[in-house]
């Protein structure tokens, strides 16, 4: 299939945390070519002087170690991809870009993808431990390559602190995707904690150990080609306090207010739902209302590791619910919204605690995997801390843990599926970041998974054309650009309507396809699709073709009442 990326973790013996807490990737369409492309986020070598030959595991990669780029080459239903990190220009730009050689200071976290310049071609940020890069996408002309171009100067996007979540969503409403991106902690490779395991023996540390950093809000000043740039608004939107050690990140409106929120998961501290509201002139202002919510801490009062998150419509009652993945021993979280932004912690009544207790997990997303119209999950795992049983065996690398598949059951519950979900749930590895969407352009949902110094592994889906299926693009713009933020609602008769988002957020360093796939059963009707527009305009499509994409255009669906919102 031609996806050959191994993640080199740099582990020297030195134990900074950044080596076991990488990486993700991203499943987008880079050159407009209507399949999903892959990139793939890399480590490197950290700490004063060190080199390759330090490495605790060796790289399959000569130096320079960089990100990589896989163009899919669809081909009668089956992907197979090809290597264009050199001819894309990514090769050059890690190898010594602005902020100097990435195997030098800058170690890879994670990626989020949006069109910041409205030009039509989807652009790439990626977060690290050290510099960020803001990569434009070029877009390319008849024959030519599709390349990049670092602009994470001009664009004003850089942040030098350890950054992990980022995800672009347009918070104002103004047509032009701002970003968020989400800071972890005050690690120094120099003055280092030391911290022990259950034997004495050195072992990475926990958050705790450090201070986390403030997160940054930058608005899109919008504007036209390269001359596109950002400004820091989080103190002037009332971001001044409250962070925590954040590793996920959602923008999506919790309320029903029709403008974007965002939660915001942090290491083993309170979590962030940032509600916006406009103030009396008509500025967004943001306040962290998790406490209040419900959504802060579990049902026990207690913050959780809280590194994967996502945020989807599980039960069919028309609203956002949040699903988070925490350390060994926690378990999972499930909070279930009343519709009114106020959450309850429903993990045990769901079913979804109890299996997570013994495992460690990082990517997890909802997605509809059999297509019958209810939401399953996925989690990644890998644990961060030393597995006893492991280390008495001499493992090498004893922090492997199995990943796991949950089908909902439609009436709130969910049932463990893992053991018939196909031989790759029997691999033990470190897993971290998962990215979800349709790589064949078949109508279900695969899975890209991204494991800590191993391979990645793509998991093709092969249930999910047993049923039928709508698959949806929203676009908006003259260029045009995904609609980041659409809402959009399948309605049938005698049966709940199924609710989804259009974003690229969510699970763990990654970045989704931003098309939409409704999973129809053993139905071929529905009455409407119903899409709220990122503006709070509103249009319905009633003769959309099944068990095909079809693409829907602001301003080319049959308008719809205004909200009072």
């Amino acid at each position: 299939m031609g996806l050959d990326f191994v993640q080199f973790n740099g582990m020297s013996g030195e134990f900074y945390m950044a080596e076991v807490t990488g990486s993700g990737g991203a499943l987008f369409d880079y050159d407009n070519d209507g399949d999903l492309d892959v990139y793939l986020v890399q480590g490197a070598m950290l700490g004063p002087g060190k080199t390759l030959a330090d490495a605790s595991f060796p790289s399959r990669y000569s130096a320079p170690i960089t990100d990589r780029l896989y163009r899919n080459d669809l081909e009668a239903g089956v992907a197979r991809f090809t290597d264009v990190t050199v001819e894309s220009g990514l090769a050059e730009l890690n190898r010594s870009g602005p902020n100097g050689p990435l195997e030098t200071g800058s170690y890879g976290m994670g990626v989020t993808t949006g069109d910041y310049n409205n030009d039509g071609w989807v652009d790439v940020y990626v977060t690290n431990f050290g510099p960020n890069r803001m990569l434009r996408n070029n877009g390319a002309g008849s024959g030519k390559a599709v390349t990049f171009t670092d602009v994470t100067a001009e664009t004003g996007t850089d942040d030098p602190r350890w950054s992990v979540p980022a995800v672009f969503f347009d918070y104002d409403r103004d047509g032009w995707l701002d970003l968020y991106v989400g800071n972890y902690i005050a690690a120094d490779l120099v003055q280092r904690q030391i911290c022990r395991d259950f034997i004495g023996a050195q072992d990475y540390c926990g958050p705790g150990a450090f201070d986390p950093e403030p997160d940054r809000l930058f608005r899109n000043l919008g504007g036209t080609g390269s001359s596109v740039a950002f400004e820091d608004v989080t103190d002037a939107v009332g971001m001044q306090r409250g962070f925590g050690a954040a590793l996920g990140v959602i923008a999506a409106d919790f309320d029903g207010d029709r403008w974007p929120d965002l939660y915001v998961t942090n290491d083993s501290q309170p979590n962030n739902l940032w509600i916006q509201k406009q103030d009396t002139q008509g500025r967004a202002m943001f306040s962290d209302e998790a406490l209040l919510a419900g959504c802060s801490v579990n049902a026990r009062g207690k913050a959780e590791a809280s590194m994967g998150v996502d945020a989807a419509d599980f039960d069919g009652d028309g609203d956002l619910d949040l699903f988070m993945t925490h350390l060994t021993s926690q378990t999972n979280t499930l909070f279930v919204n009343d519709g009114r932004g106020l959450f309850d912690d429903r993990t045990i009544d769901s079913g979804l605690g109890a299996p997570s207790r013994p495992f460690t997990s990082f990517g997890t997303g909802w997605f509809d995997y059999d297509n019958d119209g209810w939401l399953d999950l996925l989690i990644a795992n890998g644990a961060v801390k030393t597995i006893e049983a492991l280390a008495r065996q001499k493992d090498p690398f004893p922090v492997h843990q199995t990943n796991q598949l949950f089908r909902n059951l439609g009436d709130g519950s969910y049932e463990d599926t893992t053991a018939d979900a196909g031989a790759v749930f029997e691999l033990s590895e470190v897993s971290r970041g998962a990215a979800f969407g349709d790589v064949d352009n078949d109508g279900d949902t695969d899975v890209l998974v991204i494991n800590n110094n191993g391979p990645s592994r793509l998991l093709i889906n092969e249930v999910g054309t047993d049923n039928h299926w709508l698959g949806l693009r929203l676009v908006v713009g003259t260029s045009p650009r995904d609609g980041l933020g659409a809402r959009v609602g399948v309605e049938r008769s005698g049966q709940p309507t199924l609710w989804r988002r259009v974003r690229t957020d969510g699970s763990y360093c990654s970045a989704n396809d931003s098309r939409l796939i409704f999973g129809l059963a053993a139905s071929t009707k529905f009455d409407r699709v119903l899409v709220e527009w990122p503006d709070g305009s509103q249009e319905q499509w009633r003769t959309l073709t099944v068990d095909r994409y079809s693409t829907l255009r602001q301003g080319e669906g049959e308008p719809v009442a205004a909200s009072k919102q």
